[in-house]
């Protein structure tokens, strides 16, 4: 049995972690660690800090189906709206710009809820709070390295973080990275910002016209969800939760701030973009240093392969694009390397 780490509890991860025990079964020991408290990645849905009050998704805020992947991916948005995870986006955003033959989906239980069922299926052993700092050849397998706890070692090592992450890593990875693949991945960009979410408490009204509205003029807000409208998910006696994403200028200009410091100047332009907003009883700041990509890998069919034996791979949105399609061609691509490679 190959024992295979795949780092990142996010889309790419946890889909190739579930396409790796669907192809190979009880042939791989299949772990995932997450630097995070929790599963999501940019797919994170954030619990209220009060029971009384609704979830909001403070990363990715609904799934589009492109005609691209119509066929290709058929089987797993089969699979999600069959299991209840997607359903239809069918409430009224304002400003989006649909695709000719694109299919909008939302989340009743929040983003969070796709990856988590990925890896429900993966049967993958799960770990919170482990943050890879290097990696190590030993013969045929990696010692991986974590900021706390002791190493432990693997036979594949699936690298699923952005890739400016990868690139900080200690130990072989940078030598067993040629010039040309350094070269490619320091060319990928990724756009910053913030996102908050305000909880209301409960009878509180949110007299919108819209679900969600992206708002193209302002220099500080580019989007605003009342996010359980959204999703279809209002939940009777519980407080309304709002989401507000900045824009991209916005983020780039506050990117080396707290976002302590950060919160009060989204909050203020909110109240002048929306004045007649109750107020919230609690409130959730996230600064998304790594966003969307920007500018991909060039030339790279969805992973890298850094090393064949052991098996060393990198994937995630940066080496395609960056919505749910391109981490599933990922996760697709991904998975070919590794059982090629087993």
């Amino acid at each position: 049995m190959s024992r295979v780490l795949i780092v990142g509890a996010g889309l790419t991860g946890s889909l190739c972690a579930c396409l790796l025990r669907r192809e190979l079964q009880s042939r791989v020991e299949l772990v995932v660690w997450d630097k995070a408290r929790g599963s999501g990645g940019r797919m994170s849905t954030s619990r209220p800090p009060d029971p009384t009050c609704q979830s909001a998704d403070l990363g990715a805020q609904y799934i589009t189906a492109t005609p691209a992947y119509a066929q290709s991916h058929h089987s797993l948005y089969s699979e999600l709206l069959s299991s209840g995870v997607l359903q239809p986006l069918n409430a009224p955003i304002e400003g989006l710009r649909k695709q000719d033959g694109s299919r909008d989906y939302v989340t009743p239980l929040g983003m969070s809820s796709v990856v988590k069922h990925f890896l429900s299926q993966s049967g993958a052993a799960l770990f919170f709070e482990r943050h890879v700092t290097g990696l190590y050849r030993r013969g045929a397998s990696w010692e991986v390295q974590r900021r706390a706890g002791p190493s432990e070692v693997f036979d594949v090592v699936v690298l699923t973080m952005p890739v400016p992450q990868i690139l900080q890593l200690e130990g072989d990875i940078g030598q067993m990275l040629s010039e040309q693949q350094r070269q490619q991945l320091d060319r990928v960009r990724y756009s910053s910002r913030f996102a908050l979410a305000l909880f209301f408490p409960p009878g509180a009204v949110l007299s919108l016209p819209w679900a969600a509205r992206y708002v193209p003029d302002n220099p500080c807000i580019r989007y605003v969800a009342a996010d359980a409208h959204k999703r279809n998910a209002d939940v009777p006696g519980r407080g309304p939760s709002l989401v507000v994403h900045t824009s991209v200028p916005f983020g780039l200009e506050h990117l080396e701030d707290n976002k302590e410091d950060v919160q009060p100047i989204i909050l203020q332009e909110l109240y002048q973009l929306l004045p007649d907003l109750p107020q919230p009883i609690a409130t959730k700041c996230q600064k998304w240093r790594f966003s969307q990509v920007l500018t991909a890998v060039p030339s790279c069919p969805g992973h890298m392969t850094v090393h064949q034996q052991p098996l060393l791979v990198c994937a995630g949105d940066a080496f395609s694009h960056s919505n749910f399609d391109g981490c599933v061609e990922s996760a697709l691509s991904a998975l070919s390397a590794v059982k090629a490679s087993l």
